[in-house]
């Protein structure tokens, strides 16, 4: 896959996150198949970079994997 850069914009979204859209093209090509090219959009997004955070959503997210773990360890030794 290739990508020829077309056009680029940037843009703020609801949430604060930078958001980047590319317009570009896309040439492929495929076994049995000969080129083909199709426009597409590429959209890159970045949170602020003032944003501060505590880490509290990756400690949530490791208990909840620490919690699915336990159960599914439970379950398999109560068969």
């Amino acid at each position: 896959m290739h990508f020829a850069l077309k056009q680029e914009f940037e843009t703020t979204n609801a949430q604060g996150d930078v958001e980047r859209k590319v317009e570009t093209m896309d040439y492929s090509s495929s076994a049995g198949k000969g080129p083909e090219m199709k426009a597409v959009q590429v959209t890159h997004q970045h949170p602020p970079t003032n944003q501060k955070t505590s880490g509290g959503v990756l400690t949530g997210a490791a208990a909840a994997a620490t919690l699915a773990l336990e159960s599914a360890k439970d379950a398999i030794s109560r068969n």
